[in-house]
C-alpha cells in the first residue's frame, strides 16, 4: 500500500514547488519520514505521503477512499483544509485554523502522529528560512503574524502532547521556542 501512496502522491503533486522552491513531493516524502519514527502502520504511512493530495491537487477525497479505503481516507481528512477558494488565503487562514484545530483537538492518536509529522516538516523548513532571512519570513505567508502563527503551532503541540515523549515532538517543540519565543 506505501509504495501504491508513493506513486498516487508523486503523480499528484508532479510539477508542484514549495514556497522555498523545492519539489513539493520531498514534504510528503519527509513527513512519511517523520511518522516512520513513531509507528510501521503502513495505513499511516501512506496517509502521511497523501496527506496534502486533496488539499493542495485536484485529488479528491473520494479518490482516496476508492484507492486506499476508509481509514487512510479518514486520516488524509483529519490533515485537509477547506481552503475556501471564494476567499483571499489571507482572509480566510484564522478560519482554517480554528477548524482544524476542531478537527486535530479530538482525533485518534495515529492522526495526531500524522499531524506532528507535517507540522514538523514545516517547523524545520520554518526554522531554517528564519535563520536565514529572521522576522521577514512571515510575509510569505497568508498570515503575516508571528504572534498568530505562535498561537496556532502552540495550539497544536497542546493538542498533541500525548505525543511529547517521541523525539519528534521535542523536535518540534524546540524549533517552536527558537522561532517563536521572541512573540510572546
Amino acid at each position: 500500500m506505501f509504495e501504491k501512496a508513493v506513486d498516487f502522491a508523486m503523480a499528484a503533486h508532479r510539477g508542484q514547488k514549495r514556497k522555498d522552491g523545492s519539489a513539493y513531493i520531498l514534504h510528503p516524502f519527509e513527513v512519511a519520514t517523520i511518522v516512520g519514527t513513531i509507528t510501521n502502520d503502513e495505513e499511516v504511512l501512506a496517509a502521511a505521503v497523501l496527506h496534502d493530495t486533496v488539499e493542495d491537487t485536484p485529488v479528491t477525497a473520494d479518490d482516496i477512499l476508492e484507492n486506499f479505503g476508509e481509514r487512510v481516507a479518514e486520516l488524509v481528512a483529519h490533515e485537509t483544509e477547506d481552503k475556501r477558494p471564494e476567499m483571499k488565503a489571507s482572509d480566510s487562514w484564522l478560519i482554517r485554523k480554528e477548524e482544524s484545530l476542531a478537527v486535530l483537538k479530538d482525533c485518534p492518536v495515529e492522526s495526531k502522529i500524522l499531524w506532528l509529522g507535517d507540522k514538523l516538516s514545516n517547523m524545520r523548513s520554518l526554522a531554517r528560512d528564519y535563520d536565514r532571512v529572521g522576522v521577514k519570513i512571515f510575509e510569505k505567508f497568508n498570515e503575516k503574524s508571528p504572534k498568530l502563527q505562535r498561537w496556532y503551532h502552540r495550539t497544536v503541540l497542546d493538542y498533541i502532547c500525548e505525543l511529547k515523549d517521541y523525539p519528534a515532538y521535542k523536535e518540534y517543540e524546540q524549533l517552536f521556542h527558537y522561532v517563536f519565543d521572541d512573540y510572546e
